[in-house]
């Protein structure tokens, strides 16, 4: 990450090269590689070694077979090994690079041959090398038995150089060690490759986390990566977002919470100057105004204060099986009179009973409260309002519905946010908090609220609960009836 010139905010800049973790990543699979090749070149030297020792071995004893074949012939021929003719036997010997002895059935040596030149009475060839002294035992060796007629009769034996196939080995061992660094070459690229294509999301996302860190709200890490790394940038991405329009809604909340204090705070202090000053009497009226605003500017900070609590209230639950049925008809009850004060018929329409879910009661009865105030608030005498509890398979359901004048279908997306009040809800009293709270409340349980109105004017608000399953268990009606109320949820709040 780095500043660009002339501003303030940190910019995401790609990083060039591997980072700390790219460059452990990249050792770490150089040193698999290394070590595979190595492995697998020592096993393909010997295997190749072991192979190639083998098929001239197997070449030897064919080439000692056949020099057994025309020994056995001259045997033949002559009748003993004295006068036996053993020209053919050497030239195959010495056609196959080998030294050849040939032994009476008794072991006793008959012949020796280099298979270049002849050998004189002192055992020496023409060429003046000793057979048995020199050639013989210096290289791999190879034996046949001479056989007549059926019987053994002597044997041949072969001593090849000490070189002999090396040159085939010289080659294969060559190509072994080419193919070597040829794999390594190639694993260290692909390794190179992945270790890029693994890090620099990750280099990426931290680039982009430290620009946020350091103020600029607008960078994103934007990263098509596959599986889980493409699943970790889109989650960092939309985290981002989230902080961002967490932080917009705390700017218009802090803006909100100014201008809704502001009003209350001016007439109190217009109110008192103009007692201090002597422009006014301390009338009743007078004061009974400047006390209002007291209790204006009161119930704004205890609906804060109430906000606040419901935004805490995921960890601060007392979740147990609440039967929702008798508590929407206790919290009905409850707001009653103050439904019937605004003109309102009220009716409830329950639904099964118990109608379980795992709750706090005291928080449940709080946000079916302020929805019932909410109604209370903004319906006209003579509008119905309607509690209905139902359930499905996997949910329980508590609806409040009035026949009242309705919600503009443009400002239904925001009747739950925060100090929000639509164009006919500003001519009444209220902070416009209450709705925010039930959205508060009821996510807390990991339940969903939803306003719904259609053409007519009915204005339906949804509460719905996950139920638990089934465990066969029932509570007492004690402990779904009479949840235990704190004082706030007794007394109606402004919303």
């Amino acid at each position: 990450m780095t500043r660009e010139p002339g501003s303030p905010r940190a910019r995401v800049r790609p990083s060039g090269g591997l980072g700390p973790l790219g460059r452990r990543l990249f050792a770490a699979f150089a040193v698999v590689a290394l070590a595979s090749v190595a492995l697998l070149t020592a096993a393909a030297l010997v295997g190749t070694d072991r192979g190639l020792s083998s098929a001239h071995q197997a070449d030897r004893q064919r080439a000692a077979d056949r020099v057994a074949v025309a020994a056995a012939d001259a045997y033949r021929a002559a009748g003993d090994w004295t006068s036996a003719d053993l020209s053919a036997a050497r030239s195959l010997a010495s056609g196959a690079g080998a030294v050849l002895t040939v032994r009476d059935a008794e072991g006793e040596t008959v012949s020796g041959d280099s298979g270049s030149g002849s050998e004189d009475e002192h055992g020496m060839s023409g060429s003046g090398r000793w057979h048995h002294g020199q050639g013989m035992g210096s290289g791999p060796s190879a034996s046949a038995p001479v056989v007549v007629d059926g019987s053994t009769v002597g044997s041949v034996s072969l001593v090849f150089s000490a070189g002999s196939g090396s040159a085939g080995r010289s080659v294969a061992w060559g190509w072994v060690a080419v193919a070597a660094v040829g794999a390594l070459a190639l694993a260290l690229g692909v390794s190179w490759f992945v270790t890029r294509r693994l890090t620099a999301p990750v280099v990426r996302i931290a680039a982009t986390a430290r620009a946020l860190a350091a103020g600029d709200r607008t960078a994103r890490a934007r990263i098509d990566a596959p599986g889980e790394l493409g699943d970790l940038a889109r989650a960092f991405d939309a985290m981002a977002d989230d902080v961002g329009h967490t932080e917009q809604a705390r700017h218009r909340l802090a803006a909100d919470v100014a201008h809704e204090l502001r009003t209350p705070l001016a007439s109190l202090r217009a109110g008192l100057e103009e007692l201090r000053d002597g422009y006014t009497e301390p009338t009743p009226d007078r004061l009974g105004s400047l006390h209002d605003q007291a209790l204006r500017l009161g119930r704004i900070v205890d609906d804060l204060g109430e906000l606040a609590e419901a935004e805490s209230a995921r960890v601060t639950l007392h979740l147990a099986e609440v039967d929702l049925t008798a508590l929407a008809e206790a919290a009905t009850a409850e707001r009653e009179p103050e439904l019937r004060t605004a003109g309102l018929t009220v009716r409830t329409v329950p639904g099964p009973v118990p109608l379980l879910v795992r709750a706090d009661a005291d928080r449940l009865h709080q946000a079916l409260g302020n929805l019932l105030s909410n109604t209370a608030r903004h319906c006209r005498p003579g509008d119905t309002v309607t509690v209905t509890t139902s359930a499905t398979p996997s949910e329980a359901l508590v609806e409040v519905a009035d026949t009242g004048p309705g919600i503009p279908a443009d400002e239904l997306p925001h009747v739950f946010d925060r100090l929000w009040r639509g164009a006919r809800a500003r001519a009444t009293d209220g902070s416009g908090i209450g709705l925010a709270v039930v959205k508060e409340l009821v996510t807390a349980h990991g339940g969903t609220v939803i306003a719904a109105s259609g053409p007519e004017g009915v204005t339906r608000l949804t509460v719905r609960l996950p139920r638990p399953a089934p465990q066969g268990s029932r509570l007492g009606p004690s402990s779904v009836a009479e949840p235990r109320l704190a004082s706030r949820a007794n007394t109606p709040r402004g919303i």
